[in-house]
């Protein structure tokens, strides 16, 4: 009953357009759908991601199928993983008879932390974005993007200050493209390490007082902040290209701080 019905209706997204004028991307943004994710450790964590799909339109379509972004999505369940984004992206750009796509799929990520005293132990959370490309020609890039919270504290103001120094949390951000697997648990502490001092979700007064001091000991401001991690992300072999941002949220002014590199190592070569 519903075959002849459904080819009797007419299909508008694929009728011509006489504008000559292609679209870069159009598709659907913010879906949530459950996924999971292989930690370091050999375990699975179960998530909420947000995703944003999109295909590039060729002048002469008027439209692209939108509900094809949702079939595929739901055709992978809750399959979808770092090995499965780009079998999914081809499946996409393949179902909507298109050239070029894109994905991204944004989601907290949970890290066990032991706190650096006490040993008491408490989950941290990060907001991971991966993002799949199929480009003309049919090349692939995978980008993975990380938000790592940390502490840091101001040199100036210890360098002026007959005691005290005034500190602020901040998020630095990295953004690589890789050519090889690179573990969330990696790019943290490849930040972390480069930070006045990391952030714990639960601290006991022995880890409070260590934290303090350990920022008071190891000053950053945005700037080497920014420098120390790009130091380290051109060391890394399985990252093509980066970007790394700081933006410290100032305890001390109504504004923040922030900071930014950006290199392609692929140029350089």
């Amino acid at each position: 009953m519903n075959a002849p019905l459904a080819n009797a209706m007419p299909d508008v997204q694929n009728s011509a357009d006489s504008r000559q004028i292609a679209i870069n991307k159009v598709g659907i943004k913010s879906i949530r759908h459950p996924v999971k994710v292989v930690d370091k450790s050999g375990g699975v964590q179960h998530t909420v991601a947000s995703f944003n799909m999109y295909v590039g339109l060729p002048h002469n379509f008027k439209g692209t199928h939108m509900s094809r972004f949702i079939e595929i999505l739901n055709g992978n369940e809750r399959e979808i993983s770092v090995e499965s984004f780009e079998p999914m992206l081809r499946e996409m750009v393949e179902r909507l008879e298109a050239e070029t796509g894109h994905i991204e799929m944004t989601f907290p990520y949970f890290i066990g932390k032991a706190a650096p005293v006490s040993g008491v132990k408490s989950l941290m959370d990060y907001e991971v974005t991966f993002t799949g490309e199929i480009r003309a020609g049919g090349g692939y890039e995978f980008t993975m993007k990380v938000v790592v919270p940390v502490t840091s504290l101001c040199p100036c103001s210890k360098k002026i200050s007959d005691y005290g120094a005034h500190n602020q949390r901040s998020h630095v951000t990295v953004t690589a493209v890789l050519n090889d697997h690179l573990w969330i648990e990696e790019a943290v502490q490849l930040v972390e390490s480069q930070a006045s001092c990391e952030v714990y979700g639960l601290l006991k007064r022995p880890d409070e007082k260590y934290v303090t001091e350990r920022a008071y000991d190891n000053p950053k401001f945005v700037e080497d902040m920014v420098r120390d991690v790009a130091g380290l992300l051109n060391k890394e072999d399985r990252i093509d290209a980066y970007v790394v941002e700081s933006e410290n949220f100032e305890s001390i002014h109504n504004h923040s701080a922030y900071a930014l590199i950006t290199r392609d190592k692929r140029i350089e070569a």
